[in-house]
Formats: C-alpha cells, sequence, structure tokens
C-alpha cells in the first residue's frame, strides 16, 4: 500500500511538472548568429521560459505556425529573409509581442521595424540581462491588458472606441488594426484626457523598465503610426497632439 501511494505521488508530481512546462510562456528566438541566439536562449530557458530557437526565417515560420507562441525575438539579418518581413507576416496573423535586434548604429532598422509592427527593439551588443527584462516587460504588458481585468472595460472619445477587455479599437466604426503597443499607448492617453503624458512616462508605463534615454524614439515612431492609421495630422490633429518639449495629449 505504501508502495502504492509513492506511486501515485509521483505521478502527480510528474503530472504537475507537465502542466507548469505546458504553462509556460514560449519565446520564439530567430538569429542567424549562433553564438547569441544560444546565449539568448541560455538566459531565458533558465528564467523558466520555454524556448524554441532558429537560425533562418523557414524553420521559424514553421515553428510560428504550428506553436502557441507568447513572444517573439527577430534578427533583423538572415539568410533567407529580413527580421523584417518575418515581422510582418507575424502580424497579418498574430498580435503577441514582437522585439527586434539590430546591428549598432542602424537607426533606420529601428524605425522600419517599429513601423511594421515590432514593439521594441534592441541594439547589439547587448547585455542578456536587459534581453530578459525587456521580455518580461512585454510580457507582463501583453498578459495584463489581455487578460480583462480591468474596472473600466470600455473607453470612448469622439468616435473612438476601446474596448480594454478584448483589446479591440474602432474609430467611427471601423476596425483600427494596432500592435499591443500603439494599442497601449492610445489607451494611456485617453485614459489621462487633457494631461500632457511624456515619453518617457508612455515608455516607463509600458515596458515597466529603466532602459529609457532621451535619444530613445521609440514612443515618437509608435506614435507617427498610430496617427497614420487614425489618418490623424500632425500639423491640426483631431486626436493625439504633440506638445513640444513635454510629451503627447489627447484634448478633453
Amino acid at each position: 500500500q505504501k508502495a502504492l501511494i509513492n506511486r501515485q505521488t509521483d505521478a502527480e508530481k510528474t503530472s504537475k511538472v507537465i502542466k507548469e512546462f505546458l504553462m509556460q510562456d514560449k519565446i520564439l528566438i530567430v538569429d542567424d548568429e549562433q553564438e547569441i541566439a544560444d546565449l539568448v536562449s541560455l538566459y531565458l530557458t533558465n528564467e523558466g521560459f520555454q524556448v524554441f530557437k532558429f537560425y533562418n526565417a523557414a524553420d521559424a515560420w514553421s515553428c510560428i505556425q504550428t506553436e502557441n507562441l507568447d513572444l517573439a525575438i527577430l534578427d533583423v539579418m538572415l539568410p533567407d529573409m529580413n527580421g523584417f518581413e518575418l515581422c510582418q507576416k507575424i502580424r497579418e496573423k498574430y498580435q503577441y509581442p514582437v522585439i527586434m535586434l539590430t546591428a549598432k548604429g542602424e537607426g533606420i532598422d529601428k524605425i522600419t521595424g517599429l513601423t511594421l509592427g515590432a514593439d521594441d527593439y534592441i541594439t547589439k551588443p547587448f547585455l542578456p540581462l536587459e534581453m530578459v527584462a525587456r521580455v518580461k516587460a512585454q510580457l507582463r504588458r501583453y498578459k495584463h491588458y489581455n487578460s480583462g481585468t480591468q474596472t473600466d472595460d470600455v473607453i470612448t472619445y469622439s468616435g473612438l472606441v476601446i474596448n480594454t477587455k478584448t483589446h479591440e479599437c474602432t474609430l467611427n466604426g471601423k476596425a483600427l488594426s494596432l500592435t499591443p503597443t500603439e494599442f497601449s499607448i492610445l489607451r494611456i492617453l485617453c485614459q489621462k484626457k487633457g494631461e500632457v503624458v511624456s515619453s518617457e512616462e508612455l515608455f516607463h508605463e509600458i515596458w515597466g523598465d529603466e532602459y529609457f534615454s532621451k535619444s530613445n524614439n521609440t514612443i515618437t515612431v509608435h506614435i507617427r503610426h498610430l496617427r497614420k492609421k487614425m489618418d490623424d495630422s500632425f500639423e491640426n490633429p483631431k486626436y493625439i497632439k504633440t506638445v513640444w518639449g513635454c510629451g503627447y495629449k489627447i484634448e478633453k
């Protein structure tokens, strides 16, 4: 009887481990520089993530279509398809966060990636712990704003309807296809109607980390992309107004 109880206990432990493994956040890494991919994979695995690692876009795309991923890390330079194209293909079907890896000094890569739907970028060379912090910040934001835990589910403003529970947004009855970061920026500005919100404040509230510098133009690019999707004007904005030297606001 004691042996039977031990076997049952072992089976329960095994079942628990399997369930915990299946519940792990699934991270995709695509980088043809194997040393970088292996290093990032090692750090993320040690943090408890389930990692899918590939050195080319073709194998990564097969994984994307079969696995229920939570976040993707894409290098810009890949041997068979650049990371921008892969990011664009992901955005056609999926809304989970995408982090781009760009070469040092390639500012145009950062802007292009954000425009195509990436949520963040990291410049090589980078500290592995910074990568882990960025991944965790993106997942916190993505999981939180898709969990339906907000008390005010619907925000409305001048034809704009933001549903924080379903993560849907419409403008004058027409659905807006927003990335998680664009959705978060618009939500924050609408919740703080009449207040000026700085780029730094937006950055910290969305990513929840300290990696912000005055030269960081991530928020600027996302705002530009948001305006384009909303058919809003920089010179005569109906929705998002730039307050020079301060930040952005949506009038009451």
